[in-house]
């Protein structure tokens, strides 16, 4: 009879074929195999619980270096586990900027035994370092390159057409875009309203989104490079992207499917402040029409972490961003429950997705050779967001008080139990993700 390291019994496995009342077994930190039978190290009963493919958040600001009184990778990535996500790409907007292989080694090397899940660092474009990202894009640990066309500030903020052919004509792989039209927002500006973050999306209106977007399409389609973009909040953006999905694939967050600007500006003020802006409710139910049409691709939760004194500030004084990583499997598991999308089109979107539009090595799918990597949830479980579950430095959440069904319950991360009933292992044992597109380190 084979040995293994852990077997999951009695629950319901997500598998490629879809759910099977089974069991998965896992050797070396790989999947060994499923539905076998056998003796583990460590036996997991899982009656009552589903067994999903890890859940892979691509877009996090976990804010270190520089920035840590809001987050760090320690932080940031425990936040992540008793969330049920396995793996995180985190972004370049840190002080100084993720621009340079001087820049991704530090992190890396911070990462080394802090971070509790496993990780990749985007390497920011900047008008200086464009001809340079072919060859940083490929330094093991990358997600690739990300620019930010507004809402960044200094070296990261790429606005003019000609720059941005440059950094798409440097590298080859899937690159990450803010798309807002920043000449767009500069001559905008007079649209905010002191002490009102209301006036957040009117500053930041639709068209500031949709500009950006079919500019980077036509450069993109110019250039010849496959671009994926970020938070989209319009449904015009996303029929845009369906007639250009040769070239772009595209993402949502939980915050723009769940909060509407109508209700959340004059209840949770500037800390549903965030660029792209929370829209209106009409804007909300085109995101899930065009979610429903299969269109986007991945969920991320921008997770972007400000302290309680900054939000505090009096708009637009405030900074845009919030809070997301450790409460995107639940809301999505919310969802799912109130028959907004199946338990399978979240699988797509939050590890089948992120490994077709990234090349993930190892990750995503629940079958033989591939990482064992795996988010477990109540499906049935009825429970509030409470601040004290929370674990990002922040300490605050815009869903804090909100009821759900459907929780995390445990996450496995290459066969290790990172965190289990709310409970954590003794050490952390994150480690860079490995890409189709980069040698092996």
């Amino acid at each position: 009879m084979p040995s293994y390291d852990m077997i999951l019994r009695n629950g319901t496995v997500w598998t490629v074929g879809g759910p099977a009342q089974t069991s998965v077994a896992v050797k070396d930190g790989k999947i060994a195999a499923i539905g076998a039978d056998g003796d583990a190290g460590e036996t997991i009963d899982c009656t009552g619980l589903d067994i999903l493919p890890g859940v892979i958040d691509s877009q996090v600001h976990f804010r270190e270096p520089g920035l840590e009184t809001k987050e760090d990778l320690e932080s940031g990535s425990r936040a992540a586990v008793l969330g049920g996500v396995t793996a995180v790409f985190e972004m370049p907007n840190t002080k100084p900027n993720t621009d340079s292989a001087e820049a991704v080694a530090d992190k890396l090397s911070r990462a080394k035994d802090r971070m509790w899940c496993d990780h990749a660092f985007y390497v920011g474009a900047t008008v200086d370092n464009a001809e340079a990202l072919a060859e940083l894009e490929q330094i093991p640990g990358t997600a690739g390159v990300k620019i930010f066309m507004g809402a960044s500030t200094g070296s990261l903020l790429v606005a003019e057409d000609k720059h941005l052919a440059r950094v798409l004509r440097s590298g080859q792989r899937r690159v990450a875009i803010h798309a807002e039209d920043e000449p767009r927002m500069v001559a905008r500006q007079g649209e905010r309203i002191e002490g009102d973050p209301s006036s957040h999306p009117v500053w930041r209106d639709d068209e500031s989104a949709l500009l950006a977007t079919r500019r980077i399409l036509a450069i993109a389609r110019e250039t010849g490079r496959k671009i994926h973009i970020l938070h989209i909040t319009t449904p015009e953006e996303l029929e845009l992207i369906a007639a250009n999905k040769d070239i772009a694939t595209c993402e949502v967050t939980p915050q723009h499917l769940t909060l509407a600007g109508e209700e959340a500006y004059p209840r949770l003020g500037t800390h549903v402040q965030m660029n792209p802006p929370i829209r209106s409710a009409s804007h909300r139910e085109g995101l899930w029409h065009y979610l429903r049409q299969g269109v986007p691709d991945v969920l991320g939760s921008d997770h972007a972490p400000h302290t309680r004194e900054e939000k505090a500030k009096p708009y637009p004084a405030s900074p845009s961003g919030m809070p997301g990583v450790q409460t995107l499997l639940p809301l999505m598991l919310n969802h799912v429950a109130e028959g907004r999308l199946t338990l399978q089109h979240l699988i797509e979107l939050t590890s089948a997705g992120p490994q077709r539009v990234f090349g993930l090595r190892t990750k995503g799918r629940i079958a033989l050779g591939y990482d064992a990597d795996f988010s477990v949830v109540d499906l049935k479980a009825r429970w509030t967001i409470d601040e004290n579950w929370l674990a990002s430095r922040c300490g605050w959440s815009p869903f804090t008080g909100m009821d759900l069904t459907g929780r995390p319950v445990g996450t496995i991360i290459r066969g290790h139990r990172v965190m289990w009933e709310n409970r954590l292992a003794n050490a952390a044992i994150g480690a860079p993700i490995r890409f189709d597109s980069v040698p092996l380190s």
